[in-house]
């Protein structure tokens, strides 16, 4: 029996320029994203002056959304965040546990390495389009 194609669907949370309406917005990508819902999952948001950067974990709470994404979309945004084909060392693909409206999903989450926050400002709110619309 033939093997059926990989339509393995994914869960990404975007915290920053990715989220709807924002100059990455993964709306306007294709294959089309599916919108599942806000979140806030722990971590530090880190403003990185164009764009911002989560450090996972900690006590702090960061604002997205998470979005079910195809694996060709998986991989533009991998190109976004520069992790293919240029494999730069300022991101890292975690997968995080996001709880949406009662469900859980694994979710990817892009977090910045640890050594490009030095020094930069925590943003205490930890929601990058709240503090762009009041800049």
């Amino acid at each position: 029996m033939p093997e059926a194609p990989s339509t393995t669907q994914r869960h990404v949370f975007v915290y920053g320029t990715l989220r709807c309406g924002d100059d990455n917005d993964i709306t306007r990508l294709k294959p089309e994203p599916v919108f599942v819902g806000s979140a806030v999952i722990t971590g530090t948001l880190y403003d990185l002056g164009a764009y911002p950067g989560i450090r996972l974990g900690g006590e702090g709470l960061v604002h997205g959304e998470v979005y079910a994404i195809a694996p060709e979309l998986e991989e533009q945004l991998d190109e976004i965040e520069e992790l293919y084909p240029q494999q730069r060392d300022e991101y890292f693909k975690r997968i995080v546990p996001v709880a949406v409206q009662g469900r859980t999903f694994a979710c990817i989450v892009y977090e910045i390495n640890p050594k490009y926050v030095v020094g930069r400002a925590i943003l205490p709110g930890g929601d990058w389009a709240r503090e762009r619309s009041l800049k």
